[in-house]
């Protein structure tokens, strides 16, 4: 009971996963604000603006920073992991979901050729971000970090 306690009134876990929902909610408005279309799917979603792993991990990382100081060993570590997954949702799943993309055209193609492939063979597309949505979703983390620091609206 001990460890739930700590967990549940952690500042860092709280500044991480609201930094997660904020980001979350705020895809899902913005994709239907643009497209008209809801979709319970970019609720959960990777891709899309803003990066909910940018705010994750900032929020994480400011928080720690606030908590144990920029000196810290966890902070550091925090640091770097958050630099590897914002670099990694930029580059490495940002192209994993263009050549989706174009992998689906090409099982599009194929079907109107009057070859079908099942529907499940599609590939996702919504995986990585752009330089902005990463950005985006940092200063979302940030100041969401902040936020619950210095107000203390968070029970840790």
């Amino acid at each position: 009971m001990n460890i739930l306690n700590g967990f549940l009134h952690s500042e860092v876990i709280g500044a991480a996963f609201f930094s997660w929902l904020i980001a979350q909610v705020l895809k899902a408005s913005i994709y239907f604000i643009i497209h008209r279309d809801f979709r319970a799917e970019r609720l959960l979603g990777d891709g899309g603006m803003p990066s909910s792993h940018s705010a994750t991990v900032v929020a994480m990382t400011v928080a720690l920073a606030l908590s144990e100081g920029t000196g810290s060993p966890v902070f550091a570590l925090a640091l770097v992991f958050s630099m590897v997954v914002m670099h990694d949702a930029m580059g490495v799943r940002l192209e994993t979901g263009k050549q989706a993309a174009v992998i689906n055209d090409m099982i599009n193609l194929f079907t109107d050729m009057g070859r079908p492939i099942p529907a499940e063979e599609k590939l996702k597309e919504f995986v990585g971000h752009t330089p902005s949505q990463v950005f985006f979703g940092a200063l979302l983390g940030f100041a969401v970090a902040l936020i619950i620091h210095f107000t203390g609206i968070y029970p840790g």
